[in-house]
């Protein structure tokens, strides 16, 4: 056995059996339910009724808000108008009711659009204020309406609310809200990407730094070339990390076709559902469901999944190459984040390319641009695969990843090379660039 392969078991076998990585493994698909199910318990939890006071000296508007009453919301409105306005204003001081909203007596329709007030001792959410807003606005533009002796309910009758059902090309109806689901599996893939390039390359970096500090390197250098160590315990730690994401993977398609299951779908690229069930879809909660299923299975899930494990691969080479560079390089953690931050700043500014240009234009000249660059492509192609992506634009992004990949290497071993036996120093920028020429 050639002695990077016993480096890259032993690497693994200690990542592996890490009582850390075993209890993580298993335990964090059920933190991220549990964590999605408590965030969608809390934004169901009803909040606390908060009581608005109305000094209406109009009486024009107070109606409007009263009959909203009668609705599940979190406000509720108090006819006040008869009360002196400067005891309310008491009132709201001492914080017996959330705000007060005063209006007053005007001639002219015109003069209400700069007089009414917001009494209250915390700023109001900029929700609740577009709806009072909308409120009296409406109730302007129907008085305008009614004093130019306008019909309003014909007005009414004339408005049209249009909803556009959407379908494909073969004649099969399609869900709305497609496209987000998209970027969504594909940031959750290139998320993943990034976090376990920051957590392992991080561990790459402090295994290094451990075997330096505590000596164990000058042994093991003895019998083993630097570039060797390096790819050693990138590719070890790498495997590992596959494995993790191997059975996440099974997990979630397992939990995946059980949904399907539950809900009756036949799942596959050929699967159809009958128009009956389509019309009811509509209605019922079970056939969205089951038209949101089909559509999750009728995506590229080989290529996603594939492209996952390939990018991952090329995107963990690429930057724990760094991470080990600058492991060899400095003493201990501390010195290490003036060099972590160059790193870093390609990951993020993936995500966030990701997330603002692919969910608008995954075929456009950005999203194609900073999907062949190496240090994003990692993650912004994986968001673009999902919205399916030429196998030629693919091809390229993937050879120029590697490609990068072994140059990096090339550069890193050198700095390695030179580091992994310097101590007591801190270096700097300039310092890594002499290192590159010895």
């Amino acid at each position: 056995m050639s002695i990077i392969s016993l480096i890259i078991k032993r690497e693994f076998i200690a990542k592996v059996r890490n009582k850390s990585f075993i209890v993580m493994t298993f335990l964090s698909p059920l933190l991220f339910v549990g964590i999605a199910a408590f965030v969608g318990y809390l934004s169901s939890m009803k909040a606390d009724t908060k009581h608005i006071a109305i000094h209406d000296e109009s009486g024009m508007f107070v109606k409007e808000f009263t009959s909203q009453n009668t609705k599940k919301g979190e406000y509720k409105y108090l006819d006040l108008s008869l009360i002196d306005l400067k005891f309310l204003k008491d009132s709201i001081t001492n914080e017996s009711y959330e705000g007060l909203l005063y209006i007053p007596k005007e001639n002219n329709t015109k003069d209400f659009e700069n007089k009414i007030q917001f009494i209250s001792n915390n700023s109001p959410s900029i929700s609740f204020i577009e709806n009072v807003q909308d409120v009296i606005a409406k109730k302007l533009t129907k008085t305008n309406l009614e004093n130019a002796h306008l019909d309003t309910l014909a007005i009414k009758n004339a408005e049209s609310k249009v909803n556009i059902s959407l379908a494909k090309a073969s004649g099969e109806e399609s869900v709305k809200g497609l496209n987000e689901i998209k970027i969504g599996i594909g940031g959750a893939f290139g998320y993943l990407i990034m976090m376990f390039i920051i957590i392992y390359g991080n561990m790459v970096m402090r295994s290094v730094i451990e075997e330096k500090t505590n000596r164990i390197v000058e042994i093991i250098i003895s019998s083993v070339k630097p570039f060797q160590l390096m790819m050693g315990k990138i590719i070890g730690t790498s495997l590992a990390g596959l494995l993790q994401f191997l059975i996440w993977a099974i997990i979630g398609l397992s939990l995946m076709f059980a949904a399907s299951v539950f809900f009756g779908v036949n799942v596959g690229p050929t699967a159809r559902i009958s128009p009956e069930l389509m019309n009811s879809a509509t209605q019922e909660f079970a056939g969205t469901a089951q038209m949101y299923i089909k559509e999750l299975w009728n995506l590229p899930i080989a290529s996603i999944l594939i492209g996952f494990v390939i990018y991952f691969i090329g995107g963990y080479f690429l930057y724990s190459s760094f991470y080990a560079a600058i492991g060899a390089a400095v003493d201990n953690q501390t010195d290490s984040q003036q060099f972590l931050l160059p790193i870093i700043m390609p990951l993020m500014l993936s995500v966030y390319i990701g997330f603002f240009t692919v969910i608008n234009d995954p075929h456009g000249t950005i999203a194609i641009i900073f999907s062949m660059i190496p240090l994003t492509s990692p993650i912004v192609m994986l968001m673009r695969i999902p919205f399916g992506v030429p196998l030629w634009q693919i091809a390229i992004s993937v050879t120029l990843l590697f490609g990068t990949f072994f140059s990096v290497v090339w550069f890193a071993a050198k700095i390695y090379r030179v580091g992994i036996l310097m101590y007591g120093k801190k270096p700097t920028w300039g310092e890594l660039y002499k290192w590159l020429k010895y």
